[in-house]
């Protein structure tokens, strides 16, 4: 099968699995050529999903300099200060903000640019020191003090978490479904974004409102 067969056949699950209210497909094209976006783009697909800033700025250039465009550019790395002002260059949603310092700056850059971009929350609930982002109780601290988190340009969409690196699916269930807890507890009109290639199905189970899916569409990397 080919991208447009690959999407096509996950946007149907994604329809069936949750009908009434189903995911935002992200398709992860980190490293994919300019070509195979051209396919998915042609095939259906509006969001892309980058972990690099720059390179998603230039491979997208093309429907970014259009302003009719319907494509939607996803930042899905950390949100690192060096780079973050690069994002208003074209990305909507950036969803791995993991330090408060970094929503700050964000919540600045956005106010002086004077250009919106909705952001969430990284949380890392896995306990690996690999992963980037809020433990439990710091995420929940932040969130009780949640009108802090947005202005006129730059909105606090929701909250990220990745599942644990080794796809344990009973571990992979417990983190996601700890996430939806701590939304339904703290910040209930919050987005999740949540699920890749390999758990997207328990993450719409447990109330993902964005997966981020990038081999199953676009097949493994060489």
């Amino acid at each position: 099968m080919g991208i447009r067969e690959h999407y096509q056949k996950i946007y149907a699950e994604l329809q069936k699995l949750r009908p009434e209210n189903p995911p935002t497909l992200i398709a992860v094209s980190k490293f994919q050529s300019l070509e195979k976006v051209k396919e998915a783009f042609d095939a259906g697909v509006l969001h892309f999903g980058e972990n690099r800033i720059q390179e998603g700025i230039e491979k997208f250039s093309e429907w970014l300099q259009g302003r009719d465009t319907s494509l939607v550019l996803h930042h899905i790395g950390p949100v690192q200060s060096g780079t973050l002002r690069k994002l208003f260059s074209g990305y909507s949603y950036a969803h791995g903000v993991g330090a408060i310092k970094i929503a700050n700056e964000l919540l600045s850059r956005a106010k002086k640019e004077q250009k919106n971009i909705r952001y969430f929350l990284q949380a890392n609930l896995t306990g690996e020191d690999a992963k980037h982002g809020f433990e439990r109780k710091e995420l929940i601290e932040i969130l009780k003090q949640k009108e802090n988190l947005s202005n006129t340009y730059c909105k606090l969409e929701g909250l990220m978490v990745m599942g644990p690196s080794d796809g344990d699916p009973i571990k992979t269930k417990e983190v996601f479904r700890e996430l939806a807890k701590i939304r339904k507890d703290y910040i209930p009109e919050a987005k999740l974004s949540m699920g890749m290639s390999g758990d997207y199905k328990i993450a719409i189970e447990e109330g993902s409102d964005f997966v981020r899916i990038g081999s199953a569409i676009f097949g493994e990397r060489n």
